[in-house]
């Protein structure tokens, strides 16, 4: 490298620019080899946004809206556009506050408070002005300032969850985003300008509205919105408690911690979620036909727990539950479908012997004893133990599996004879107002802690194996969830502090040279708004604990 050029390797090929070139620059000369929109670039290894310059020798990748990193920049850039055409047309003194909520689907739910009415005829103004910031492409500009100045804007702005959060920031510094003159912070990077921000719509909502944003896979298509009731509604149920807790971001959970009062939300989390299950135990024992409980959910939601706490509740209404997992109806190893790159997929539905799985459940519902299998994961064989099982007049299968919800895994019991409950960790809390926290963070989190402790495993073999599982959600869970009779949310407003200490460390241990890395930096910086909190605070029947271990289960 000389003063004046520097060497920029690109799919194996060097090419020299001149130093200080933007990777904007070099992103649109590239752009016609890509399908979608490239949004960021990976310099060394690096994340880096695209009005960054090239200042040394390096080798770049480049990230694409179609990529998850690139998701998730699109839609920071998309929250941001649309705060600053929402202030702009309401007006900076009408609006008291506008929160991302939560993710329905393809849409963010927002909730917005203020003194005028939110009508359609002023949402399809925020739209059309939205429309014109992507029609000018005006950039995203970029400053750091010192946090205790990021205090004072904050609280200037009326932001006060921002204001609250910066209280408890290590780093000396924040990095804030500004779009046309409206500022605001965000957990992650930015695009390099509206322009890109293409695919979008509007639409009220219940009493919000919701942002309809492109799916990963189809990052130039906006799907039209299909509301999904039931798990809005037990979202919206999740944010009331929270409310009532007053505990919406992690700046007034961090205050709990520090003023000590952590003890007394535990509790109240906990009998919350006691509360809850009893109440579905009640239903269940109203409904006199119900026979099979089927309680399905992704990956880490803790349905294990809760199917013994749900027993528990359903024995004190004088039924006698019985476990059963489907998973030890497992087809043998060797007669196990494969997926599309040649691998063994244990999470399709051909993975289970649906023939004897139905056979048995039909003999039981009959009043036969039944030999129930248990799957040996070593040898990959079921096996008999010779103890039958059979249920009498106030009997009720406890059934576990990812596929409980589709009827083709229990197609010869009659529907009447079910009782289906989807279980998911869905996390309310958000760092802040315009930052939410996917729930998909928390449940890899109680996964990478789990796999830890109980496998062996690092985190980079979590983060390696989470996309592979989040297939299998949106192919064999997700699209039934509505068909729950009722849904169990098994977030904890406290766990993310818990589970904090016991992350970031096995984090710490993933390899700063494998694809891995990027995904454990970005939750180790999103653990980083967190004060830790000690686990002995923790009930030994909550769910947490089947992660984090001791659990009475």
């Amino acid at each position: 490298m000389n003063n004046q050029t520097v060497k920029v390797t690109i799919a194996g090929e060097v090419k020299e620019y001149p130093i200080n070139t933007r990777f904007l620059d070099i992103a649109l000369e590239y752009q016609k080899d890509y399908e979608n929109d490239i949004i960021l670039v990976l310099e060394n290894g690096k994340l880096r946004e695209l009005f960054k310059k090239v200042e040394k020798d390096c080798t770049v990748k480049f990230v694409t809206t179609g990529d998850d990193s690139g998701h998730k920049t699109y839609t920071r850039g998309m929250i941001l556009m649309l705060l600053k055409a929402f202030y702009a047309e309401f007006g900076n003194e009408n609006v008291k506050k506008v929160t991302v909520e939560y993710s329905l689907g393809n849409a963010l739910y927002c909730d917005y408070e203020g003194e005028l009415d939110l009508t359609s005829e002023r949402l399809e103004a925020v739209k059309s002005r939205m429309k014109e910031l992507v029609k000018k492409d005006v950039p995203f500009a970029k400053r750091s300032i010192g946090t205790d100045d990021a205090i004072e804007l904050f609280a200037n702005y009326k932001m006060y969850d921002k204001e609250k959060l910066f209280k408890y920031r290590r780093v000396s510094r924040a990095n804030i985003y500004n779009l046309d003159g409206f500022e605001d912070y965000y957990y992650g990077y930015m695009p390099p300008s509206t322009g890109m921000l293409k695919y979008f719509d509007l639409s009220l909502y219940e009493d919000g509205f919701i942002l309809i944003l492109p799916r990963m896979n189809k990052p130039t298509i906006v799907e039209p919105f299909r509301p999904q009731k039931k798990l809005f509604t037990t979202l919206m149920e999740s944010n009331k408690w929270y409310k009532m807790l007053e505990i919406e971001n992690v700046g007034a959970l961090n205050d709990i911690i520090s003023q000590g009062k952590l003890n007394e939300l535990v509790l109240v989390q906990e009998a919350l979620q006691e509360k809850k299950i009893n109440e579905i135990a009640e239903a269940i024992k109203q409904e006199k036909d119900k026979k099979f409980i089927m309680i399905a959910g992704p990956s880490s939601s803790g349905k294990t727990t809760f199917s013994h706490r749900l027993s528990v509740q359903l024995k004190t209404h004088g039924l006698k539950p019985y476990p059963i997992a489907v998973d030890n109806y497992f087809v043998n190893r060797d007669m196990t479908p494969m997926d599309e790159y040649g691998n063994p997929n244990f999470e399709s539905l051909n993975a289970i012997d649906l023939a004897q799985f139905n056979k048995d459940m039909t003999d039981l519902m009959n009043g036969k004893a039944v030999d129930l299998p248990v799957y040996n994961f070593i040898t990959g064989k079921r096996e008999y133990k010779g103890n039958p099982v059979s249920i009498g007049k106030d009997g009720i299968l406890i059934i576990e599996g990812i596929h409980c919800l589709n009827d083709a895994l229990s197609h010869s019991l009659p529907r009447e004879s079910k009782y289906k409950i989807y279980i998911s960790a869905l996390t309310q809390l958000n760092i802040d107002e315009h930052n939410r926290i996917p729930t998909t963070d928390g449940r890899l989190l109680r996964r990478m802690v789990r796999d830890a402790r109980t496998r062996g495993a690092s985190a980079q073999d979590t983060i390696a194996m989470w996309p592979s599982v989040r297939r299998g959600e949106e192919e064999n869970i997700f699209p039934f969830q509505e068909d729950a009779d009722i849904m169990f949310n098994s977030a904890m407003v406290y766990e993310l502090a818990v589970l904090k200490t016991y992350a970031e460390p096995v984090l710490f241990g993933v390899d700063r040279n494998s694809q891995e890395y990027l995904e454990a930096k970005r939750l180790l910086k999103f653990l980083d708004y967190f004060i830790g909190a000690p686990s002995d605070v923790v009930p030994k029947n909550s769910i947490l604990k089947e992660f984090i271990g001791g659990s009475v289960f």
